[in-house]
């Protein structure tokens, strides 16, 4: 199945290269959850402070489905 990914500030360097070039595509198992997905893209939970499913808020054992679109991004700071 096909999923859309889109890592945000420092998270982006996670991508691969040909996800990147194929519109940030990816072809993943059935079955695979966010938390799978940061995994297999070697991101440690601790960088990833909020992912969205399709828009709305989610958590890493949520389980993905064909056309799924995540975006996940990192902790940030301000002042």
């Amino acid at each position: 199945m096909k999923v859309e990914i889109n890592l945000y500030a420092t998270l982006a360097r996670y991508l691969p290269d040909k996800v990147r070039q194929k519109d940030r595509i990816m072809e993943v198992k059935d079955g695979i959850t966010i938390g799978d997905l940061l995994q297999q893209l070697d991101i440690p939970t601790e960088k990833a402070k909020l992912v969205f499913l399709d828009g709305v808020h989610a958590d890493v054992g949520t389980v993905l489905q064909d056309g799924s679109r995540i975006g996940i991004f990192p902790p940030v700071g301000g002042g």
